[in-house]
């Protein structure tokens, strides 16, 4: 008999800020909910763009998804990748615009530092934009380096330039009844 395969809950950030930003995070939830169970969403949020060039940069949109996977993080990853390329994003520059922009926050409380993936995401404790969504779906969840929780690491945060515009659905009703949020 084979031996059961643990599955491992992946808190994923999403991101976009080039074209109908909210039908790239509508596909990327789509593709995601293929590689796992119990999936949660957290409420989208619109956001200033941060890091090099950010003044000439859209307003970006993000969001925190939660999957139970049985996937290692490497593989993880590498669909994540498939998912942004299948959605047009191509890597040229870091902190560059892009239509979908997918990371692996933590998966479990596991530590992970290779060439490709570093886990928990090496500074998601120091932006609104990533804490805000994620912890609205895991409040209690304890980051593994810094053992504060996800609600505790929000608190300490400025949020301005941050504003919750919804839940996906209806972020993606806006859209389709105005111009593409």
């Amino acid at each position: 008999m084979a031996a059961e395969v643990k599955s491992t809950v992946a808190f994923i950030g999403l991101g976009s800020n080039l074209g109908n930003r909210v039908a790239y995070l509508q596909s990327a939830v789509n593709a995601i909910q293929h590689l796992g169970d119990s999936m949660s969403l957290s409420s989208v949020y619109e956001s200033e763009p941060f890091g090099i060039g950010d003044d000439q940069q859209p307003m970006y949109l993000n969001m925190a998804v939660s999957i139970e996977t049985k996937l290692g993080s490497e593989q993880l990853m590498s669909e994540l990748m498939d998912i942004e390329r299948a959605n047009g994003r191509i890597r040229v520059r870091r902190n560059e615009s892009r239509t979908l922009d997918l990371d692996i926050l933590m998966f479990g409380d596991e530590l992970i530092e290779t060439s490709a993936l570093v886990v928990p995401h090496p500074r998601m404790h120091e932006r609104a934009f990533v804490i805000l969504p994620l912890a609205e779906i895991a409040p209690h969840s304890v980051h593994p380096v810094l053992q504060r929780t996800m609600s505790e690491i929000a608190a300490g945060l400025s949020c301005e330039g941050v504003r919750c515009i919804g839940s996906l659905d209806a972020a993606l009703s806006q859209a389709t009844s105005t111009n593409p949020v």
